[in-house]
Parts: structure tokens; C-alpha cells; sequence
């Protein structure tokens, strides 16, 4: 069996519970405040997180970062009604479209080594991925929240393959987002969930470990005799730990002598490509199809081993998103040598440059003050950096590429150098 969380959907451009969370911060911020949302909209700055973090704990009222029940909480804070609540999801599940992992899951399951997935997503991304890969719709038996005795009747009956939403479907009347929805988690979903874990395999993947009736199913199920007999395995994407409970609830499955644990990916679409690559025999007609639709971007392999010589690996990077917003400083400074003369001075690591309308720099406020504490300051306000002013070569874009030198430089172990060259036109013509 398999299990889905959000950041299985990801690569299909549905975003993740940690992005929703911080959408639903930064409403909270814009609206209690009554600020406007272009000063915190670029949610990729860590200063701009940092400040929403800070107002949203100092409310007291919300669970603490990190916490299983801070989604719920916030997404019903954010979204009392219930109506409000499906007509977010449905919009961010719009449009939407299969990834290879999908792809790759179908395949599967038409191969019959997948018989069963759950889901806690809304999205219909592995129904749409089984229509194209069986031909039809027919052949995959999805069961919601509407119909949950259908579920019952799908596993006694083994009408493979079947999916089971345990959040609900998009198209269901009942979604289930926030903390009481979920401690009220459908009691005939929750025991076949329980009552598979110990008669088959688990493989979880892009899923967070959030909502209390999930894992209280998983941790029910070890009660067992033999829970997961065909292994429990972890997907987990990125460096980090997950989440305690998740931890704790592998550590205890070890105990119990079941197969597995944690294992660390790139992404869902990577790990099933791999996963299809091991198996012979399969057909992967439709896959190959789909991949020869759409480019798939691969990080490359990290190095190593001991290597005396250096390594080099040339990419184009790509801008997702960049900042919105600078700090703007209107005082009696100069002109450009003058600023970077008194941040020097200053000793303090600011970015800055000086247009028309002030100093715009990039930095901590505390930082900036200091660096012009000599030149009046006379107003201390942030500057919305125009996309039209990107397009040539202007102030901001000048700070944006100096800023994106400088993280590369420190994040990369790169050497910046700034290098001016006076150019003489001359025409051989």
C-alpha cells in the first residue's frame, strides 16, 4: 500500500501544508494589522517570515511553529466557514495535472504491485493519472468520505486498484481540514486503515505526520501482532528530522521488528522513477509517453568520497521569486561612494545603494541606522521594487544583483569580485 500526503502533489503545482501555513500567517498578519500585502508578499525573505512569526506568536492564541496542530488551527482561523474552506482548496487544486510520480504510481497499480493507496489530498491527480494509463476511467475505485462504506466493500470484495481518500474528496460535500474535522476522522475509514497496516506493507510518502488521527491510526496498528508485514517505509524529503511523533512512531515499529523506516529522497517524482527503474517485466509505455511530453529537471549527485581536485558543475539558475519590498532611508548622504564608504565605516553587512528617492538598502534595521546614523535621518519607511524597473538597469536591479552575488558567494564558498571595465567603442568598419 501507499500513502500520499501534500508533498506528493507538490511537483504538480499543489502546494504543501508548509506553504499553505504560511499563506495563512501572512493573511492573518495583512488583515490584523491592516498593512498592505505587498510589504510582506515575498514569503521566500526570511526577514519578512521572521517579522510575521514574531506577530503571530505574540497573539497567543495559535499552536507553536512546527506543531501537528498549527495547519488545522490556522486554516480554520483563517477560514471559519466550511464553504470558505472548499472554495480555497478547490482553487488551489485547479488546473492542476498528473507529475511522473502519478504517472509512475499508475503504472504500478495497473502492474498490480500497488493494489491500495490512501490520501489525505483533495486533489484527483492519481484518478486522472489511472485514467490515462489504463485507458479509462473505470478501472480505479476511488472512495470519499461520502461513501465510506464503499470503502469496506472495496477491500472485502478486492477490487484492485482502489484509492481512499481519508480527507475527503475535491468533489465531496465534506472536506476535512480543521483540528475538530480531524479528531472526528470516519470511524469506518480510520478501522480499515488500522486493519490494513496489519495485513499488508506501507509505503508513506509526502506526507507530514500533522493530523492526530492518522497517526493514532498508524500507532493502533502496531498494537497488533504482526503489523506491517510488508514493511513500513518513510519517504521523507530533505535534511531535516521529521516531525517527533513521526520518529517516535518509527522508532516504536523498529521495536516491534517490522521492516524499514526512514528513508530519505529528493522528491516523490525521483523516488518513483527510481522504484520503476528496479522492477523488470513492467510496462511503461504511457510513462515513457508522458515523459517525453515534459522536460524532467534532476539535481545533479552530491560528491563523494576523498577528491583532491575540484569539482566544478555549471547550471543555469532559475529566479522563482525575488523581493518585493527594500528598506528606503531618506537622509543626507551623498551619492553612492559616500554610502558604501559609511557602511564600512560602520563594520556592518548591509547592502545598499542610493537613488532618487534615498538610500535602498538590504539589511537589518538596526544595521542600517548605524551605517547612516551620521547623515539625518529623516524618514525610515520600506520601497516597493517595481517589476517595470527590472528591466533595465536601475538602482533596484543593481541592489537585487549585488544581493544575489553575495548569497551565492556565502552560501556556495564562491570568491565575489566586483570588476570594472572602461569599455572604448571602436568600430572595425
Amino acid at each position: 500500500m501507499w500513502l500520499l500526503g501534500a508533498g506528493a502533489s507538490a511537483s504538480a503545482g499543489i502546494p504543501t501544508a508548509w506553504d499553505m501555513i504560511w499563506e495563512f500567517k501572512q493573511q492573518l498578519y495583512v488583515s490584523q494589522r491592516r498593512v498592505s500585502l505587498q510589504t510582506v508578499s515575498d514569503l521566500s525573505n526570511s526577514a519578512i517570515r521572521s517579522r510575521i512569526e514574531e506577530f503571530i506568536t505574540s497573539q497567543e492564541t495559535y499552536p507553536a511553529p512546527d506543531s501537528p496542530e498549527e495547519y488545522a488551527a490556522l486554516f480554520e482561523a483563517v477560514y471559519p466557514s466550511e464553504s470558505d474552506r472548499r472554495t480555497y482548496i478547490d482553487g488551489k487544486i485547479s488546473g492542476a495535472k498528473p507529475s511522473y510520480g502519478h504517472m509512475a504510481l499508475a503504472t504500478l497499480m495497473k502492474a498490480g504491485h500497488t493494489k491500495l493507496t490512501w490520501s489525505t489530498n483533495f486533489d484527483p491527480l492519481v484518478a486522472d493519472a489511472c485514467a490515462r494509463v489504463f485507458g479509462g476511467s473505470g478501472s480505479l475505485t476511488t472512495v470519499a468520505l461520502d461513501a465510506p462504506d464503499l470503502g469496506r466493500q472495496t477491500m472485502n470484495s478486492e477490487r484492485w486498484p482502489a484509492e481512499i481518500k481519508l480527507h475527503g474528496d475535491f468533489r465531496s460535500r465534506r472536506l476535512k481540514n480543521t483540528g475538530d474535522e480531524l479528531r472526528q476522522q470516519d470511524a469506518t475509514l480510520r478501522d480499515l486503515l488500522v486493519g490494513a497496516c496489519a495485513r499488508a506493507g506501507l509505503v508513506v510518502a509526502g506526507y507530514s505526520g500533522r493530523d492526530d488521527s492518522i497517526m493514532s491510526a498508524f500507532e493502533d496498528a502496531l498494537e497488533h501482532v504482526s503489523p506491517f508485514p510488508g514493511g513500513l517505509f518513510w519517504l521523507h524529503r530533505g535534511e531535516h528530522d521529521p516531525l517527533e511523533r513521526v520518529c517516535s512512531f518509527l522508532s516504536a515499529a523498529e521495536k516491534k521488528g517490522v521492516d524499514g523506516g526512514l528513508v530519505r529522497i529528493e522528491n516523490f517524482d525521483e523516488a518513483l522513477r527510481d522504484l520503476v527503474r528496479l522492477i523488470p517485466d513492467i510496462d511503461t509505455t504511457q510513462l515513457d509517453d508522458f515523459s517525453a511530453e515534459r522536460s524532467i529537471f534532476s539535481p545533479p549527485p552530491r560528491i563523494s568520497g576523498n577528491r583532491s581536485y575540484p569539482v566544478i558543475r555549471l547550471n543555469g539558475l532559475e529566479v522563482t521569486s525575488i523581493p518585493t519590498v527594500c528598506r528606503r532611508v531618506d537622509c543626507d548622504i551623498g551619492g553612492f561612494r559616500e554610502v558604501s564608504e559609511a557602511i564600512s565605516e560602520a563594520d556592518v553587512e548591509v547592502l545598499a545603494t542610493r537613488s532618487a528617492k534615498g538610500v535602498l538598502a538590504f539589511g537589518v534595521d538596526a544595521d542600517v541606522r548605524a551605517a547612516l546614523a551620521n547623515s539625518s535621518i529623516k524618514d525610515f519607511d520600506l520601497h516597493e521594487i517595481e517589476t517595470r524597473r527590472l528591466r533595465y538597469d536601475s538602482q533596484e536591479r543593481g541592489l537585487l544583483k549585488h544581493a544575489l552575488s553575495q548569497a551565492l558567494s556565502r552560501e556556495h564558498g564562491l570568491i565575489f569580485r566586483e570588476l570594472y571595465t572602461k569599455v572604448t567603442k571602436s568600430f572595425p568598419w
